[in-house]
């Protein structure tokens, strides 16, 4: 039981971490168009002032929790 737990926390953390090295790459080339919508979705909370800044991303959160839950479960119905 705990063993398929494990599989599931390595294989959301490896997914994670290659979308975000994925994201720093792409900031810094040309195609970073792509990207431009990251961040400025609906639902996103931004507030920027003299020498203040509010960041808050809910509508890029559910947008990324819903990729990440399809991949998981492609990845979990493969796997199986």
């Amino acid at each position: 039981m705990f063993s398929d737990a494990g599989k599931f926390i390595v294989v959301a953390w490896l997914i994670t971490v290659v979308f975000g090295l994925l994201i720093m790459n792409f900031e810094s080339t040309a195609s970073s168009r792509w990207f431009n919508w990251f961040g400025n979705l609906p639902f996103d909370i931004k507030i920027e002032k003299n020498n203040f800044r509010f960041y808050f991303p809910i509508g890029t959160s559910i947008i990324l929790s819903i990729l990440m839950s399809l991949i998981l479960y492609l990845v979990n119905k493969f796997i199986r």
